[in-house]
């Protein structure tokens, strides 16, 4: 009999990943937000993990952007291996030409440590409040300093309402901030709501912002309508600070299971203009993740 107090399993991606049908990917096009996962034994999950995922391995990751038309990656260490990161530095090390790496660590690492993450192709640390197995706001300044001398960036998982205390703080960091799905929150507050209006405040005032996760924050569900006015507000407020990211393989969604390819028709509608939508896929993300120009 199923363990009713363990973590709820979540079901793994659409197995057939398309392109968009209302729009061309561009070559060198990046998506900013990914997750690799690895099984028990081998890759041990956290005891206090919000969900249990099924394996989620970087061949199908590949295999999904090459199926989208998207050039390159970005693997966000993911909340249910806590700072285990080694299967996420696995698949870096495998692909250094075309992924990147946003890891999760505890503070204190060793020289050599640090030194290998960097060298594996990890270009930021997050910090995870949503998600059991993540690390909190509580030594913010800590990590900015780490990541100022690591020439990294930080990333948060954080819902927008969260964001109003600690505003402040994330402006006075010495690195850039980069927010995850557009606040995480839920459209049903409003577009006036204090969180999201934070958040736009903050992208307007030097923050990097994912235009991620839609299915995250809709409250209509599928076709993700309802979101469209909240990322065109964020887009609009940092039009040179904005990326996408598919979110594979959508852990802890439970609600119907979207294609990436469908994701990506929507951004048509977050970012009408083709020049503008080219510089979230590839300017904006090569820049701030260390790409190469695209072939």
């Amino acid at each position: 009999m199923p363990d009713a107090s363990a973590p709820r399993a979540c079901p793994g991606p659409d197995p057939k990943p398309h392109g968009p049908t209302r729009f061309s990917v561009p070559a060198g096009a990046v998506d900013a937000h990914a997750h690799v996962i690895g099984l028990p034994p081998a890759y041990p999950f956290m005891p206090n993990r919000s969900y249990t995922p099924p394996e989620a391995p970087g061949e199908a990751y590949l295999a999904m952007l090459d199926a989208t038309g998207m050039t390159y990656g970005v693997l966000v260490q993911v909340s249910v291996h806590g700072t285990d990161n080694r299967r996420m530095l696995e698949v870096l090390r495998a692909h250094p030409q075309r992924l990147r790496g946003i890891a999760v660590i505890p503070l204190g690492l060793p020289a050599r440590e640090l030194t290998a993450l960097k060298d594996a192709g990890v270009v930021g640390l997050r910090l995870n409040v949503l998600y059991g197995g993540g690390i909190g706001f509580e030594d913010l300044e800590a990590y900015g300093a780490l990541a100022r001398d690591m020439g990294w960036h930080l990333q948060f998982l954080i819902d927008a309402r969260d964001l109003t205390p600690l505003a402040s703080r994330i402006g006075k960091l010495p690195v850039p901030a980069v927010i995850d799905h557009w606040g995480h929150f839920p459209v049903s507050r409003g577009l006036d709501d204090a969180g999201f209006q934070t958040l736009v405040s903050l992208a307007r005032d030097g923050a990097w912002v994912k235009l991620s996760g839609a299915y995250r924050n809709s409250v209509a569900g599928p076709p993700y309508a309802d979101t469209i006015p909240f990322a065109r507000a964020v887009h609009q407020a940092a039009p040179e600070r904005c990326v996408y990211g598919s979110d594979w393989p959508h852990v802890a969604h439970y609600g119907p299971m979207m294609n990436v390819g469908d994701l990506l028709d929507l951004l048509a509608d977050w970012v009408p203009d083709e020049a503008a939508r080219n510089r979230v896929l590839i300017d904006n993300a090569h820049r701030l993740y260390g790409f190469g120009a695209p072939a």
